[in-house]
């Protein structure tokens, strides 16, 4: 174990390292020198009034949210002597099966590449430069034949990976309690039971006022909307990322929520990140990857025909295509358990391969962001930070194994007549709900509930709340899924989630449910 003290001292050295590097850091130095300059500023107490200013002119604060923004990210630091690879993921079978998934992955590009004679990247015409940058801004017109292209793999080929998964130590039966799990998830993780979830979800309890609950005997909730609109806006005056990510937990007002989400996520939009934004873009007119076939495919099957997302289409295009390019996301396999493959680390291009990990999250977020470059870097932060947990083979607690494990656990304790009637009759629950958690129920559920469940995800720093709502979205359609006599017949009755209301199904099924 590492001893809390020495924990303490790499975390602070790891910030500090980190930290050198930004433009945060060259920013607090250009401030110090002007500070310099002031009367106020003197020098037998240079040291204190230096720091005394950066407080008062707020640039404290925004050192404080840089240094909290790493430490929702970053993973607590392994002992001195563990190998780097345990940072990544401390399990060597999981290790293992991810390092397969991306072989199987890369050799699907490959073989396409092969089939269809296209290269994995090469450098635009200048006319097709010209072109594309000319319609830059409405590429949904565009009509390209991609007929060919196949998508590189489908949840359902993600889960039968994750279901042939086993401890290679409990092989032989040895941990008799694991042996009581029916579900399709068969390894060892530890996972939170319904008390444990109370605790760490304790604001949303049903004496707590939420946003998207229309009624409550505590507090009439449009006294309560007013109320937590007042301080919503007190929070972002003071431009605290800790204060807004505890705000948050209670649900975010409409025209709160992309000041709120940014300042969470310390997203700022000064004008180096609108010029990165730039050059990414530049990456995208001067160079034509295999995975912009695959991007537009993907789009035009998804949102294209999505009620809720279809006019955010140039945008989708706009982002993901820039996502494809940014190196700069090279960061968050320190503490992943995947692996950039090495074209991405010897060329400039980077993300041929890798982007087809890229989840189909970023819509919802068109309806909060209007600039391209805050869309971008907020779709960016959302994936650094949570999605791409649920693309990778990990034993992470917010990790697409863990989240599935959680499912049919909590199923399996507190529905446990529709758990095993639908296992009896070849309707295992997973197979319904994974492809709900791996896309965090972008695309089912409707646009305003979405938010609101991402509001939790944000405030609690966890993916664990989707698992918890699929549990729930089951439970409350428990009595029509116990008629049911088939997968078919099951999915058909969970066909449709857009009617649904997040916060009352999870407020019932954690705090209603007895334990």
């Amino acid at each position: 174990m590492l001893d809390p003290d020495n924990g303490l001292s790499l975390t602070i050295a790891r910030i500090v390292q980190r930290l050198k590097g930004s433009s945060l850091h060259s920013q607090l130095e250009r401030q110090a020198r002007i500070s310099l300059h002031k009367p106020e500023i003197k020098l037998e107490s240079l040291k204190e009034d230096i720091k005394d200013f950066l407080k008062t002119s707020g640039w404290e604060k925004k050192l404080q949210n840089a240094v909290y923004s790493e430490l929702n990210v970053f993973p607590s630091p392994c002992h001195p002597a563990a190998p780097p690879e345990h940072m990544k993921e401390p399990l060597a079978y999981m290790r293992k099966a991810q390092g397969s998934w991306e072989k199987r992955i890369l050799k699907s590009l490959n073989s396409m590449c092969t089939e269809l004679s296209i290269p994995l990247a090469q450098k635009r015409p200048v006319s097709e430069q010209k072109e594309l940058l000319n319609k830059w801004n409405e590429m949904g017109t565009d009509e390209p034949d991609l007929s060919l292209f196949r998508p590189v793999y489908a949840p359902k080929d993600f889960l039968e990976v994750l279901t042939n998964l086993r401890n290679p130590n409990y092989e032989n039966g040895e941990q008799p309690s694991f042996r009581s799990h029916l579900g399709l998830i068969q390894v060892p993780l530890k996972v939170k039971d319904i008390p444990e979830l109370k605790e760490d979800f304790s604001e949303l309890g049903l004496n707590i006022g939420q946003l998207g609950i229309d009624d409550s005997a505590q507090v009439p909730p449009e006294f309560f909307e007013n109320e937590h609109v007042r301080v919503g806006q007190k929070v972002l005056a003071e431009q605290d990322s800790a204060a807004a990510q505890q705000y948050v937990r209670q649900g975010c007002p409409t025209a709160l929520r992309a000041d709120l989400w940014a300042l969470i996520l310390n997203i700022s939009n000064q004008p180096e990140d609108i010029l990165y934004y730039e050059q990414l873009k530049s990456n995208v007119i001067q160079h034509d990857l295999l995975v912009d076939s695959l991007i537009y495919k993907d789009v035009k099957l998804t949102a294209s025909n999505d009620d809720y997302y279809f006019v955010f289409e140039d945008y989708l295009y706009q982002v993901l295509l820039c996502f494809s390019r940014d190196t700069s996301v090279l960061e968050h396999f320190t503490y992943s358990s995947a692996t950039p493959p090495k074209s991405y680390i010897r060329g400039k291009l980077g993300m041929e391969e890798y982007a087809v990990f890229y989840p189909p999250n970023v819509a919802p977020l068109c309806f909060l962001y209007h600039e391209p470059s805050k869309l971008y870097q907020m779709f960016r932060e959302m994936y650094v930070r949570f999605f791409f947990r649920l693309h990778s083979i990990s034993s992470h607690p917010s990790g697409i194994v863990s989240l599935c494990l959680l499912f049919e656990t909590l199923l399996q304790t507190h529905l446990p007549q529709l758990f095993y009637h639908l296992r009896e009759i070849g309707a295992q629950p997973l197979r319904i709900s994974f492809k709900w958690m791996v896309r965090a129920f972008s695309g089912y559920l409707a646009t305003d509930q979405l938010l609101l469940l991402w509001d939790r995800i944000l405030g609690y720093n966890s993916l664990e709340i989707l698992a918890v709502l699929a549990a729930a979205v089951f439970a409350f359609r428990a009595v029509n899924l116990m008629e049911v006599t088939s997968l078919a017949a099951a999915e058909a009755v969970l066909a449709d989630l857009s009617t649904l209301k997040v916060m009352p199904l999870l407020q019932i099924f954690l705090f209603a449910t007895v334990t």
